[in-house]
């Protein structure tokens, strides 16, 4: 008979996308204890500078919220501000600690389209117009023949797909338990089972299993496992403090691009200040010339959406906005990038979720969250 021995209880990985609020603080810490994953491997950290520490004020209709109240307000865990290479304010919250690695949710997209670049730049990729088969030569004879890397950095593969959280039978839902059931191959037999509804470069749809493919090819062109290929490229050079990690799709597989990795705040906020430096590491460029103006470029509009206030186009995996290159991430994950002022905002957070709450209310987080930002922008 086997002997009781404490354990720990984790949440259900098949629900990630439907925890409830209780469970979400929790869940996005450990999320390398729920799904298969790779370490991305930090060096020597680059020591951040530390200038003084700014109070923004939130006002709104309801009153005025400084930094503590809009933490509290909005269930968020940790706020990284940065401006000309130094931090000027950093705040934890919901149980978060320094070296604990969030969930990065879908920012890890708008990362990923920084390796393409990395890849671009030393050759392993020809060019964004290259077909995705042309990489993973399985999709030939499917909805993604004629879809171009280019397409998938910019949502418009034309594929059919429904990026609905709340509902369990959603394409996005059955991504994600296909790799919640670690089954080799599973994501990449679901996206080559999609319908066509547009021709590629088309009609922007929203679509985290585009970006699963684009990692994916990613990886055969670079020849090496994408958490090595990030630590070699970026994490390493970039000075990171912490081990990341990336989420996979069954053990030892393919690396989950668009959703799901891990990291530490500070290291959030090394990845905007890669941004900031446009690539250039100690004078070494990583990134093509121009790369970045072409990402912060929109290859499509976005229709004003209450869940991303200030958003008003999508470039190469990247949200734009005004002056603003943004990536975005479920129950609150956000990376506010101002190039010309030299100025990065990183939120992470819980926001409850439908069922658990109504779209109104996290409506109103986001746009608080927006307020906050431009907040901060008047503090500095």
């Amino acid at each position: 008979m086997k002997a009781a021995m404490p354990r720990d209880h984790l949440p259900v990985a098949d629900d990630f996308l439907l925890w409830p609020p209780t469970i979400q603080p929790w869940g996005y810490r450990i999320v390398d204890r729920l799904f298969a994953h790779r370490v991305v491997p930090h060096g020597p950290p680059r020591v951040w500078s530390r200038g003084a520490e700014i109070a923004p004020v939130v006002r709104t209709a309801e009153g005025e919220y400084d930094v503590d109240a809009v933490m509290e307000r909005n269930f968020l865990s940790g706020v990284l501000v940065i401006t000309d290479g130094a931090i000027r304010l950093e705040r934890y919250g919901l149980g978060l600690r320094e070296g604990d690695r969030w969930s990065t949710m879908s920012t890890i997209k708008s990362m990923t389209s920084l390796l393409v670049g990395c890849a671009l730049h030393e050759g392993a990729i020809t060019s964004l117009d290259d077909d995705v088969s042309v990489y993973i030569p399985s999709l030939r004879g499917t909805a993604y023949d004629g879809v171009s890397l280019r397409h998938l950095l910019t949502m418009s593969s034309g594929t059919a797909w429904t990026e609905v959280y709340s509902d369990p039978t959603s394409d996005v839902n059955q991504y994600s338990r296909a790799f919640a059931q670690r089954t080799p191959g599973g994501v990449l037999a679901l996206m080559a089972g999609l319908r066509r509804t547009a021709a590629p470069g088309t009609v922007f749809l929203y679509n985290s299993g585009d970006t699963f493919l684009l990692g994916a090819a990613l990886r055969n062109a670079v020849g090496m496992p994408l958490a090595d290929y990030m630590a070699r490229r970026i994490w390493q050079p970039a000075g990171m403090e912490f081990d990341g990690f990336y989420s996979l799709e069954s053990e030892g597989g393919q690396e989950i691009a668009g959703s799901r990795a891990g990291m530490a705040l500070r290291d959030f906020g090394r990845m905007a200040q890669y941004v900031l430096v446009d690539g250039v590491i100690e004078g070494r460029r990583t990134l093509p010339a121009g790369y970045l103006d072409e990402a912060a470029t929109p290859a499509f509009p976005v229709a004003d959406n209450p869940r991303a206030p200030g958003i008003t186009g999508y470039g190469y995996s990247w949200w734009l906005g005004d002056g603003m290159m943004s990536a975005l991430g479920f129950a609150g994950q956000r990376i506010d990038i101002f190039r010309g002022e030299n100025l990065a905002v990183v939120t992470l957070g819980a926001m409850p979720q439908p069922p658990f709450a109504p779209e109104s209310q996290e409506a109103r987080h986001r746009a608080e969250i927006a307020a906050f930002v431009q907040a901060v922008r008047a503090a500095i």
